[in-house]
């Protein structure tokens, strides 16, 4: 798969650019400002980073699975949505789900996952009434365990 240019901008001098630990991967967004996250709280986190996002696509902020499986540190809005008309900093809102250690957040570390994806242009329409599928209307754990 070809790759795909994406400018980025550091508006701090710590920020770091997203690169992959290993070919193919996602890229990892690294704070440029600590915190501590009790059980149960919630902080929003600077990255010292903006973009722009090319139109038909976005960037999905996506937790850390070390992170999340280890601490209970994951992202409160999982995935977060980059719009490709934001140029705002990129930030990420983590939470920590432990119910009794507290995390402390570091500067420079790694405390999400950003994916790129395509995003088709939809164009909704209202109709009286959906086509017939296989699954219909079976929702919430219908397909079994």
């Amino acid at each position: 798969m070809p790759t795909m240019r994406i400018e980025i901008h550091r508006l701090h001098p710590d920020a770091v650019i997203p690169r992959p630990q290993y070919p193919g991967d996602a890229g990892d967004l690294v704070a440029i400002e600590g915190c501590v996250l009790a059980p149960g709280s919630r902080a929003l986190v600077r990255t010292g980073l903006s973009m722009a996002l090319p139109e038909g696509f976005a960037g999905l902020v996506l937790p850390r699975s070390g992170l999340a499986s280890r601490h209970g540190i994951t992202c409160a809005n999982a995935p977060g949505l980059i719009d490709p008309g934001y140029r705002g900093e990129i930030k990420v809102a983590l939470v920590n789900l432990d119910r009794k250690e507290t995390y402390t957040v570091q500067p420079g570390d790694r405390i999400a996952q950003l994916v790129v994806v395509a995003t088709p242009s939809a164009d909704f329409r209202e109709v009286a009434v959906l086509s017939n599928s296989q699954r219909g209307e079976s929702g919430f754990g219908s397909s079994g365990r």
